[in-house]
């Protein structure tokens, strides 16, 4: 039962990596259209959406070192 909860959160640290990855992604389309890297990475600090990938990184790792048992 303990080990189901760790796939549980495996997959939703993998869903949220996921999100945020791809929400990041989108967003880096705007410097070809004109946007600087200093305003890129200031507009993704603003963007909630993206620490989603790393609260997912987060998550998976969690989820794989207690599995390790």
């Amino acid at each position: 039962m303990r080990r189901m909860w760790y796939w549980l959160l495996l997959l939703t640290g993998f869903g949220f990596a996921v999100a945020g990855g791809t929400v990041t992604i989108t967003y880096l389309n705007l410097v070809p259209a004109g946007m600087s890297w200093i305003e890129f990475f200031i507009l993704i600090r603003t963007r909630v959406e993206c620490y989603l990938f790393p609260v997912g990184i987060l998550l998976i790792t969690t989820a794989l070192l207690l599995m390790k048992d």
